[in-house]
């Protein structure tokens, strides 16, 4: 069924997209960050986002994040609508309550780790599981530290945030966001801020979670070496606008939009 605007309701089918962006637009006052994005990511697929500073890459996850609010277009998750919610026969904007419940199967992991300096790792992980989802504390504490020691973070388990290097500390991040079961999984620059020496930590934990699970991956990343190596499908961004897309293979070995090739 669509709405009085064409856009569905809901998404379904057999080869319904995990994640699908429809005409989606941003814009903050005259500047156009986003034009009429349309892009879709299938279940398990793990994409990178490339392109200049500047093109509407970061705008992309803080919008699938709701920290952000579209102008024009529909974002669905796992095929229902995300920054809409029906409202009879046709999509509203989605309210507070909508955006909560929704936000539920989206985790995230920023460039600045941002975890609670006052917590420790363990206790950063079951914050999240105890609070929003009303999981009893010890259910909590099992789950956080099965994926401590994921990543490779469970001899630091009872360390706070300012005892832990930088990569140490974006892998207790990554742990945060899995012990929420996230349907999708978002990286926004997350060695960018990590010194070079300590940035194959990082890499080799995310390069884990693809090989081994199956989660839908939407990563923002200047390190093309590991976009190349790890992604499923590559799309550069340019002014607002998908520029190009495909395999890595075929978008770092022959790409065919000149200003991809200069990229």
């Amino acid at each position: 069924m669509l709405d009085k605007s064409g856009f569905p309701i809901e998404l379904s089918g057999a080869n319904t997209p995990m994640v699908s962006f429809r005409k989606v637009r941003k814009s903050y006052g005259s500047l156009t960050v986003l034009d009429d994005l349309d892009l879709d990511i299938n279940a398990g697929e793990m994409v990178s986002i490339i392109g200049p500073s500047g093109s509407g890459k970061t705008t992309v996850l803080r919008m699938l994040m709701t920290l952000e609010q579209i102008n024009g277009g529909v974002i669905y998750v796992d095929g229902k609508p995300l920054t809409h919610m029906p409202k009879g026969n046709h999509l509203v904007l989605a309210n507070e309550r909508h955006l909560r419940s929704r936000r539920a199967d989206i985790g995230m992991c920023f460039q600045h780790f941002n975890l609670f300096p006052h917590m420790t790792a363990l206790e950063n992980c079951m914050e999240g599981p105890v609070q929003v989802l009303g999981l009893p504390k010890a259910e909590a504490r099992d789950r956080s530290e099965e994926l401590l020691e994921l990543v490779g973070m469970i001899a630091k388990k009872d360390q706070h945030p300012s005892r832990l290097s930088g990569g140490q500390q974006q892998r207790v991040a990554i742990a945060r966001a899995l012990a929420m079961r996230p349907k999708v999984m978002l990286f926004d620059e997350v060695t960018s801020a990590l010194d070079p020496e300590v940035i194959g930590e990082v890499t080799n934990v995310i390069r884990g979670l693809v090989s081994e699970h199956n989660l839908t991956m939407l990563m923002v990343t200047h390190q093309m070496g590991f976009a190349r190596d790890i992604s499923d499908r590559v799309c550069f961004f340019y002014d607002g606008k998908i520029e190009e897309q495909g395999h890595p293979s075929e978008l770092f070995g022959s790409p065919q939009r000149q200003r991809t090739q200069q990229f």
